[in-house]
């Protein structure tokens, strides 16, 4: 096997797996490292996303919401249905049916790309050089003209509740669950835990979510928050505010969890403890002395906008560098990297990432949120079309939430979309090219969108930027 390559990714994950190959489509010679094994030892790429992230949530998403509406929506629907019970474990194996297809499909991928992969660790050397560590303990020294930092991250752990791996867990232990917890808590109401709190509800879990901050989903547009709050606590998702989180203890079987909030010192018991307070850049064993590669305080890999490290030929994408850490930003930044080492032009527009949220109702963004807008001084004029008034909605039983749409006042550039509703994060799309290409609400309220559906939902939001909605009341 030869030790010598064009490019060398470290990391196979949703930022590293892409840029190998579309640096091997560029005729370029690859290896892609990645050290990843799941719990049962077996390496896989895909890193987190594939095998402990994105798609084994969604996994339990999906199912954990048809559970929930064959319980409280079939009726509406007229189907009668009795008898419906889990079977948690069916459901775990079908969740791993499709990862191990998703992880198997990138070695595919690699060989009918011509990328070779090679599962253990890689650590940057001076001079361009990889130390390449496999699984067996085997080391092998690979050089490269390139090198692509795609390292991914990792859960951050609190100090006041530390994990355990059966007890108190991180956002991997909650999708392996063999066993509904009658009580789940959740520290953290950001996209993963509110996802997986969504999950083990549905499935019959009193969850309880201890948030921090004051203000849920401060990321987010607040008027979109406030809905989204509104309908999780209808779910019953038992959401606390400002509690902070000073204490977790095993006890009996069960977990004891300290916070202080507005009222003072508080205190609940759960059977299992999520704990979803953010992640952190994994670079352990990155980077070898004398490479030249700086990390920030905050332990990201420097790098420019093009994703240069500032050390000729090494580059760095993905959750290990500065920006939102999403699958399909690291995708794109693994894809412009590839392209810019093959001499072709590439760039990510940062301006236009969506973020998604995968409850029910989903929730989904692109651009500025209005109190963004509003704190820039520009003048801007918003639309927003209920879900409740559309057909499509009503049909399936998912008339919830709304679209928004701010736009400037005196170019009418689009700034922000913001949807929560069924299938939101299929209808950002729209606004994501929209706003690539730099059109305005008016593009939108001239483009002919099919009856019935929900991207009518988008189009009505552009009308009402102008109080030109037609199936809405124009506010």
């Amino acid at each position: 096997m030869a030790d010598n390559f064009d490019v060398i990714v470290i990391g196979g994950g949703p930022a590293g797996y892409p840029a190998a190959i579309r640096a091997a489509q560029n005729k370029l010679s690859v290896a892609c490292i990645d050290e990843w094994k799941n719990l049962d030892g077996t390496p896989a790429f895909g890193g987190t996303c594939l095998n402990a992230g994105c798609i084994p949530s969604k996994a339990l998403l999906e199912s954990s919401e048809l559970f929930h509406r064959a319980h409280s929506e079939f009726a509406a629907h007229g189907i009668q249905a009795s008898g419906i019970t889990l079977d948690l474990a069916a459901m775990q194996k079908r969740k791993a049916t499709i990862v191990k297809s998703m992880t198997n499909g990138i070695l595919a991928l690699f060989k009918a790309a011509g990328v070779t992969p090679l599962q253990g660790h890689g650590t940057l050397l001076p001079g361009k050089k990889v130390q390449f560590k496999a699984h067996d303990g085997t080391t092998r020294e690979l050089t490269a003209k390139h090198v692509v930092l795609a390292s991914g991250s990792a859960p951050i752990e609190l100090r006041s509740a530390p994990f355990d791996g059966k007890f108190i867990v991180d956002s991997w232990g909650a999708l392996e669950f063999d066993a509904v917890p009658p009580r789940l808590g959740v520290i953290g109401a950001g996209v993963i835990g509110l996802e997986l709190g969504s999950v083990w509800r549905r499935l019959g879990s009193q969850v309880v979510v201890l948030e921090a901050l004051p203000d849920f989903l401060a990321i987010a547009d607040q008027q979109l928050a406030k809905e989204a709050l509104r309908h999780f606590r209808k779910q019953e998702l038992d959401i606390r505010l400002g509690a902070k989180v000073t204490g977790a203890t095993v006890s009996g079987g069960a977990v004891n969890v300290t916070y202080t909030d507005a009222k003072g010192e508080q205190s609940i018991t759960v059977d299992k403890l999520v704990v979803c307070i953010g992640r952190r850049p994994y670079t352990t064993g990155l980077l070898a002395e004398g490479t030249g590669v700086q990390l920030d305080e905050r332990g990201f890999i420097k790098v420019d906008h093009e994703c240069r490290t500032g050390v000729e030929g090494i580059w760095a994408v993905g959750d290990c560098v500065r920006g939102p850490m999403l699958a399909h930003k690291g995708k794109e930044e693994g894809v412009m990297v590839a392209d810019l080492i093959a001499g072709r032009f590439a760039e990510v527009n940062y301006k236009t990432i969506p973020s998604v949220i995968y409850t029910a109702p989903e929730i989904a963004w692109v651009g500025q949120t209005e109190e963004q807008v509003k704190a820039s001084g520009r003048p801007y004029k918003t639309g927003v079309f209920p879900f409740l008034a559309s057909g499509r909605a009503k049909a399936m039983e998912a008339a919830q939430g709304f679209a928004k749409i701010i736009a400037a006042q005196d170019d009418d550039e689009i700034l922000g979309v913001h949807i929560i509703g069924p299938m939101a994060g299929e209808l950002i799309a729209e606004a994501v090219l929209a706003m690539e290409y730099s059109a305005s609400s008016e593009d939108l309220q001239r483009t002919i969108h099919a009856h019935p559906t929900l991207s009518e939902a988008v189009h009505e939001a552009a009308l009402a930027v102008d109080k030109r909605a037609i199936d809405s009341i124009n506010r």
